[in-house]
Formats: C-alpha cells, structure tokens, sequence
C-alpha cells in the first residue's frame, strides 16, 4: 500500500514525477489549536450514530470539508474566513471524532462515507464539492458514490502520493502494530514526522498531543480500514465519472502519471508537510479556491 502516511512510515519514495507548484512563495505558519469553530448541528448516519456539523456562508457550490485520522471539524477553522465568501463550507466531524457520536463498533470508510452523506441530504445540498484531508479523501470517495447526481468533484487533500501499486501487507501489519502496542507514543511521533521542516514548533506540538489524545479504539478501527480501502478507493474513482483533484505537500513525491490513470489531477504545494491546510492556510485557500473554480470551467 503506497497511501501517503505509508509511504512516510517505510521510506517507499520510489516514484519518479515532475512537481507541478500551484504557487512558490514560503508559508506562513500558525500555532492555533484546532477546535470547533461554531456549535454543532447534528443528524443521525445511517447506524443512527450522531454526526457533528457546522455550516459557514451561502455561496455555491458547497465545499463540504472532512478531516483525517483522529482529528475533528476544527482543523478546518483556517479556512472559514477566506472562503465562506463564495462558498457554502460544511464542516463536519466523522463518527468518532469531535463531537460526533462514538457507538459505532468498526470505523471503516464506507460508514464514515454514510456520516458525510447524511449531512449532505440534511441539508439538501444539489451542488457540492467534497473535500477531504488524509484519510478524508477515502471518506469522500465512499460518500460521493452515495451522492449520485449531488457532486461536482472532489479534491483529495494530501490523501495518495500514487495509486496502483502492491500492498506489502507486512510492514502494513508492522505498522499498525506499533500503535497497538503503545498508542499515544507512536502517533505523538508519527504525527511529529509528517511535517515539514519549516512548520511552527508549537503547531506541530499541539496537533501531535491533540491526536494522540484520540480514543485508540477508534483510531486503531480507522487506522487498518484506512490502509485496506486503497483498492476499493482505485475502483470508485474509476466507476465515478467525477473530476478529481490532488493538492499534496512535497514531503514525499507525487507520482503525477500513476494518479492519473485513476482520474486524479494533481498540484503539490512546496515548502509544507502533511498538515498543509494548517501550515500555510491563505496558500491552501488560493489554491483550493483555483481547484473548485476549475470545476466549473
């Protein structure tokens, strides 16, 4: 498996491909801990287990924005004042996570697909573009073939470096077995490792403790249904039909042409790690803001 948090865990960069840099300028930093930007709103997922949201502006289309592994709603905060100018933004937190409910037993994709999903016919919303960080572009792959008809596309935030290849199922088991053993440990330094060298020492800390702080069963649940979708990521890109847009760090490479064959367009920002839309926020926003514009050419 070659999903990007693998790939930083076993060294995998063995791909060749030309970075294409949306823009070149140094990021500028922040140390805001994530939390919820506004009171929750809630609606039941198809288990009834309840899910968290917070609805931001009027515009269309709406830019429905779901975090990654065993962070919430709020490491969205960075990008509310930017763009609810022009778009509807609909942060939500999967089950598990923030502020949703935790009665669920296996967090697999596809049910965190049924939490987004949920949302989106709450709000009737006709005309969205689902955006998902880490883990969160999984999710969106699975919410978007429950949305028949609702999206416009999808922008995978730092989600694949590549698509296409091999799992090495053992050093994924290997992986996964650290967290088991030693839960807070391995993800305060796995998370510390994803980035970049120029990010703010107290943002790094915070977001590591914030995370490791996650309750281990659902994060170890997340965590191995995480690393087993790839495959069935490749084949709903596939039968979607959808544009389908990458933004990546340039912590690792981006194989441009292995991502192609899957429909999935990518951009890298330079100078930034995994927490791209924290790191270097107005970039991202310039960045996500061009992508979704891109949609409706």
């Amino acid at each position: 498996m070659r999903r990007l948090i693998a790939s930083l865990a076993f060294a995998a960069a063995t791909m060749t491909a030309n970075s294409a840099a949306i823009a070149a300028t140094k990021p500028a930093s922040t140390a805001a801990k994530p939390a919820p930007a506004a009171p929750a709103l809630k609606v039941a997922s198809a288990d009834g287990v309840p899910i968290a949201y917070e609805v931001h502006g009027q515009g269309s289309p709406a830019l429905i924005l779901v975090h990654g592994w065993s962070c919430d709603r709020g490491y969205w905060k960075e990008q509310i004042a930017d763009l609810s100018v022009q778009y509807q933004l609909v942060l939500i937190d999967l089950a598990g996570h923030g502020e949703s409910g935790m009665a669920r037993k296996n967090y697999t994709m596809e049910a965190f697909g049924d939490d987004v999903a949920a949302v989106v016919q709450k709000l009737d919303l006709k005309n969205v573009v689902l955006v998902g960080h880490s883990m969160g572009g999984d999710v969106i792959v699975e919410a978007a073939r429950k949305l028949p008809g609702r999206v416009t596309g999808l922008v995978m935030v730092d989600t694949y470096k590549t698509l296409g290849q091999p799992s090495d199922e053992a050093a994924v088991q290997a992986f996964i077995g650290r967290f088991r053993k030693d839960f807070r440990g391995t993800t305060n330094s796995f998370v510390r490792s994803l980035f970049g060298p120029e990010a703010d020492p107290k943002l790094v800390d915070r977001i590591a403790k914030d995370m490791a702080a996650a309750p281990p069963a659902v994060a170890l649940s997340a965590l191995e249904n995480s690393f087993t979708h790839e495959r069935a990521a490749e084949a709903a890109l596939l039968a979607l039909k959808l544009p389908v847009r990458a933004i990546n760090a340039d912590n690792s490479p981006t194989d441009h042409e292995a991502l192609a064959k899957y429909g999935v367009k990518a951009y890298v920002m330079p100078g930034v790690g995994h927490f791209l839309i924290l790191e270097d926020p107005p970039r991202f926003n310039r960045s996500l803001d061009s992508v979704v514009k891109g949609f409706a050419q």
